[in-house]
């Protein structure tokens, strides 16, 4: 019998779904991915840590574990694209990007080399007896979103130990077994930069270029310092929050102008960061094909967003999306994920709105 590789964060989702496999009878195999080589803010190197679970809950189970470094593969392949992106203003979801190119395809491909039969990892996630996606039974966790841009051939080669768990209850194994890592807690923020200072992130790697930021009629009101630090909706940290005059409301992010280096904002939330249809040039079906040219669904716009109806019409590899209401904030390069019940149809990156009101200025 061929033996199934565990894909070990450190985290506890990965921990319980590797002892869940060893429980029913599974040859298991932990294997920790180190994708990013730099240290944290203070200096420390968070994989040196997680590794140090991956090696404590391993041993407390009684599985081999090993580690392997996708380091370049995750910079030519997700971390360049990431930066891309911001370069052309818009919002990108590199997490979406490391799933397709690095979990379940760079990992998947290694972990078959292996003769591994199979690769499990730890998210919150289900498959059909058809091998496609369906939402994790814990719907508070449910990370299908995440998983949008993956194909019925590599589900087949994959398992979801815990997709039919909650989290509480795999909490509660995590803490029965006595895992060091137990009551460590969920790993936030983008997967390479954790919960380290964005901004600053992103200083290292791109260039800032300040300019204005003007309301909805054209009238300074502040200076950004560069457009990609700013996404559409965003209301803190823009820096114009103690102006005497206008409406005393909230400012929000409702637009960028490129090619004038100008932040738009408004002052209160009104139809300028609503739109009403959305356009995706390249979506990825993961049962291979869309469900008809023209079907109605839910979509999700960003992740733990409720679902939201709409229209989808199939052009090529692209859709067209129609909202059954107006949504606020619809981000460029931020994924669209369509769903039938709790079936994950598939999805792809946001390329343009439709606005609600445009801005002209």
């Amino acid at each position: 019998m061929s033996h199934i590789v565990v894909g070990m964060s450190g985290g506890v989702d990965s921990s319980v779904a590797a002892y869940l496999l060893k429980q029913q009878g599974h040859d298991v195999v932990g294997i920790f991915m180190k994708n990013w080589e730099e240290d944290d803010e203070d200096g420390v190197c968070t994989a040196t840590a997680d590794y140090a679970d991956v090696r404590s809950v391993s041993e407390t189970i009684g599985i081999p574990y090993y580690t392997v470094n996708f380091a370049k593969e995750y910079r030519d392949r997700v971390f360049s694209y990431f930066l891309d992106e911001y370069k052309k203003g818009r919002t990108p979801n590199p997490d979406v990007l490391c799933n397709c190119e690095i979990k379940f395809k760079a990992f998947l491909d290694f972990a078959l080399t292996t003769g591994a039969g199979q690769l499990a990892t730890g998210h919150y996630c289900r498959l059909n007896e058809e091998k496609l996606l369906m939402r994790g039974a814990d719907s508070g966790k449910d990370q299908s979103y995440f998983l949008a841009g993956l194909t019925r051939k590599q589900l087949e080669r994959v398992v979801f130990p815990i997709g039919d768990m909650l989290k509480s209850e795999v909490r509660a194994i995590a803490k029965e077994q006595n895992f060091s890592n137990a009551l460590k807690k969920d790993s936030t923020g983008v997967c390479f930069i954790g919960e380290r200072n964005f901004k600053k992130f992103l200083m290292q790697y791109l260039p800032a270029q300040r300019g204005d930021i003007v309301d909805e009629h054209g009238v300074k009101v502040g200076t950004h310092d560069g457009l990609m630090y700013y996404t559409l909706g965003q209301r803190r940290g823009l820096g114009i929050g103690g102006r005497n005059d206008g409406t005393g409301e909230s400012w929000f992010v409702i637009g960028k102008d490129l090619k004038r280096n100008l932040l738009i904002v408004q002052q209160g939330e009104h139809e300028e960061l609503y739109s009403t249809a959305l356009d995706s040039n390249t979506v990825n079906w993961i049962a291979g094909a869309a469900p008809s040219a023209s079907f109605a669904c839910t979509a999700k716009f960003r992740y733990r967003q409720p679902d939201q109806g709409v229209t989808v019409e199939t052009d090529g590899s692209g859709v067209h999306v129609r909202f059954d209401r107006p949504q606020r904030a619809v981000t460029p390069g931020q994924w669209v994920v369509f769903y039938q019940g709790d079936l994950c149809l598939g999805g792809g990156p946001i390329d343009t709105v439709a606005p609600l009101k445009p801005i002209r200025i």
